[in-house]
């Protein structure tokens, strides 16, 4: 044989190694699927600060001035997670507006390019002119201009967010198709500027009304007058956003969401176990009577506490744990349905009762829990125990929201 024909069977011997090993490189051992992304452990989200697993004392931290007997002491587990070190601010809560706006705009103009799947999916590259008349559609007509100004129609703004029911899936009562299991809502997003006049009674009012959300004097203020299926829309884009930006080659992260009753209130305690307030003292003031929450003193002194109404979202101290305003400011919504006897019928791991209601359900069913008290509330509504709620399709000039994520993998501080 030919120094040439030897080295021909050669190349040909390599070639049927490497085609046989192609995707089964191991040895004949189990090693496991090679072609996984990588997970580092640990992210970063924007803004966000790490609560870490733990174990926690639920139920009022004080004397149930009420005697409503809704938070009964119970002890939990919680699993790690993130969450927003302040409220979502007007300006964050813009973002989200805006974005909605612009998927409008080139929805509009036609503005779509094919995927690698060929779906369609709007063009971002293009620019967009909103005092072009093609998009006249989508502000005021000339009579219902104010001033003759060229002023955005808010009812145009809707997103459509989606999400599995879990617990119709898991329950098997359905025929195996997922489009069964599969819900959709779609909302306007614009916050409601009329709470301002709506929530107080013979009360001026109307600038904030005018100016609340689109004036740059409350950019870093907590954005108000958002219904909880509002709050819902914006984890939902939230997470839309961050899984774009990571791309298809990598791993993907939990959801953004709001946070549960429970987690709420491991979040707000700070570390410290059976505390009345996230600052774990048990009075309102420091040692120099400073108050240290944004809330209603006394009879009604609202500018004692430095803010008439609602104050910046990085105001007064952080908790133990980074977070800002788990007192005051403004209530938030979380995930959780409010039943007066939750605590009597939820886990130790990780509770929550959760029931996405429909249009048509009564309204006992469309009850969330609110928490941590807000501008015009007594500082009972401040105590970390303490539970109240709100109707979901209400929006309210005293609530507002922050998100959370959950932690994936072996928590942080577990070793």
């Amino acid at each position: 044989m030919t120094q040439r024909n030897i080295n021909i069977v050669f190349s040909c011997l390599i070639a049927l190694i490497l085609m046989s090993s192609c995707g089964r490189d191991n040895g004949g051992q189990l090693i496991g699927s090679q072609e996984r992304p990588k997970w580092k452990g640990t992210i970063n989200p924007y803004g966000m600060v790490y609560v870490p697993s733990g174990y926690l004392n639920v139920g009022q931290s004080d004397q149930d001035i009420f005697s409503a007997y809704t938070t009964r002491p119970k002890s939990i587990s919680i699993t790690g997670f993130y969450m927003d070190e302040t409220e979502i601010s007007n300006n964050e809560y813009r973002q989200f507006v805006e974005w909605v706006r612009d998927a409008k705009g080139h929805e509009i103009m036609g503005d779509y390019i094919e995927d690698n799947f060929g779906n369609e999916e709007i063009d971002w590259e293009m620019e967009l002119d909103y005092e072009s008349e093609d998009l006249d559609e989508m502000f005021f007509s000339k009579d219902m201009a104010l001033s003759g100004r060229r002023e955005l129609n808010p009812d145009l703004l809707e997103y459509t967010y989606d999400w599995i029911n879990w617990k119709k899936a898991a329950s098997g009562n359905y025929a195996g198709r997922r489009s069964e299991v599969i819900e959709k809502k779609t909302v306007n997003i614009v916050p409601d500027p009329f709470v301002w006049i709506r929530d107080f009674s013979y009360s001026y009012n109307e600038p904030m009304t005018r100016h609340y959300f689109d004036h740059a004097a409350f950019d870093d203020y907590p954005v108000v007058g958002v219904t909880w299926p509002q709050a819902q829309a914006f984890c939902h884009w939230r997470t839309k956003i961050w899984n774009d930006e990571l791309g298809d080659d990598q791993s993907l992260v939990e959801n953004f969401r709001l946070p549960t009753e429970f987690e709420w209130e491991y979040a707000s305690r700070g570390g410290h176990d059976l505390a009345p307030y996230p600052w774990g003292g048990y009075y309102v003031r420091n040692s120099k009577g400073c108050l240290l929450a944004n809330f209603k003193p006394g009879r009604g002194n609202y500018a004692e506490d430095g803010g008439m109404h609602t104050v910046p979202v990085d105001s007064y101290f952080p908790n133990d744990y980074g977070l800002y305003n788990m007192a005051g400011n403004v209530s938030e919504w979380t995930e959780t349905t409010y039943t007066a006897n939750a605590y009597q019928h939820i886990h130790d791991l990780n509770p929550d009762l959760k029931y996405n209601a429909k249009d048509d359900d009564p309204a006992a069913f469309k009850l969330k829990v609110v928490r941590g008290g807000s501008w015009k509330d007594i500082y009972y509504f401040l105590q970390t125990g303490t539970r109240d709620r709100e109707y979901q399709d209400s929006a309210k000039s005293y609530i507002g929201f922050r998100c959370a994520m959950t932690f994936l993998g072996r928590s942080i501080d577990d070793f």
